[in-house]
Order: C-alpha cells, then structure tokens, then sequence
C-alpha cells in the first residue's frame, strides 16, 4: 500500500481515539500520521497468497493469522503499522479492550510499493524490532520476484534474500514454509522476473 505523511501530530491516545473512528487506515510513527492508500492487483495477490499459505499451514495451531486490517503497536517509540500479513503464536495481547491493536506479532509480512519500499525497510523496520515478540519480518516485492526474510537470532537481525520462483521461504519461528511460486502464483509482470 502506498503510505503518505499527513502533517498532523497527535499523541499516541489521541491518534488511537482518531484513527477508529476514522473511514480509512492511518499508520503512526513518533507523533506522525502516515495516511495508507489502496493497493495493486499485485499487491492484493500476493498478500492473499502468504495468508491463504501461512492460514492452512496454521489452522490447526494455536497461531492466529491476521491481514491489513489488524493494527500492530510497536514501543517504546510508539509506533503503530498495518502490516499486510501477520501471526501471532502466543495468546494475543491487545492495547486495550477494543482487541484492535496487537501488541506480541511473532511473524509480519509488508508487501512493497515503490512509493513505501524505503519506509518499510528503514523506519517501519526499526520500529517492528523493538517489538520483543517479534521473530520474523518479511519484505515482499510486488514487481519482481524478490524476498526478503529478516530473523531474529537472540538479539540480533540476519537476513536472506530469495530471488528464485523455485525457492521456498522456511519461516521457522511458526515452522512454515512458503514457496515463491506460491507467493507470486497469478502475479504478472509486464518484463520477465
């Protein structure tokens, strides 16, 4: 999705009380409003496909798999994103009692745009790492066949980049596996990936 600075600070209770009430999604970083805009056909395939992928692989688990719609709180700079895909393993813990904001994401998936690509590798990414729960975050390109799987191992980030329709991506964390033909199945591109 394509994310936009809107020059509005709030405070982290104040941007919570808007943004629900709000007829569009809205991210926040450090008091910044961050208006989301619609998506692709390649965008919204290839979101389908990792949560259709991860959703059979996890039905029968105690994991909980989520879409855009579910809002992720990341502290202790209060952030709060809408990543395309997202599980949680443990008993989900929420911000409050509307059970809209979760608080203990295991695995989050953020499908790039061109206009969000740097945002979600550099600031969203900085943030998504404080959050202790946290083990995998994933970076899906829409316009080619590109992912990237960040991990956590005790408290450091490694990463592996998979470019190849006939890799899979292990996700360890919730001992899955997603192949990139899965991933991009439907997905075409006007050149050849």
């Amino acid at each position: 999705m394509t994310a936009f600075a809107v020059q509005t600070h709030l405070t982290p209770e104040e941007y919570l009380a808007w943004e629900r009430k709000a007829p569009y999604k809205n991210e926040y970083l450090n008091g910044q409003i961050l208006a989301m805009s619609g998506a692709s056909l390649a965008h919204n395939l290839i979101t389908g496909n990792i949560f259709y992928g991860l959703y059979n692989q996890l039905m029968e688990r105690e994991c909980i798999t989520f879409t855009g719609e579910m809002c992720v709180k990341a502290n202790p700079l209060t952030s709060y994103f809408y990543p395309d895909v997202g599980v949680v393993c443990d008993k989900p813990c929420f911000e409050d009692n509307a059970f809209d904001t979760l608080l203990n994401p295991t695995v989050v998936v953020e499908v790039l745009s061109p206009s969000t690509e740097a945002y979600d590798k550099g600031k969203k990414f900085e943030s998504y790492k404080q959050i202790e729960s946290l083990q995998e975050y994933i970076l899906v390109s829409q316009d080619k066949v590109n992912v990237e799987h960040h991990f956590r191992i005790g408290t450091q980030w490694m990463s592996i980049v998979f470019q190849n329709l006939a890799d899979i991506l292990p996700l360890d964390s919730i001992r899955c596996e997603l192949p990139l033909s899965h991933i991009y199945r439907r997905v075409q591109w006007t050149d050849t990936p």
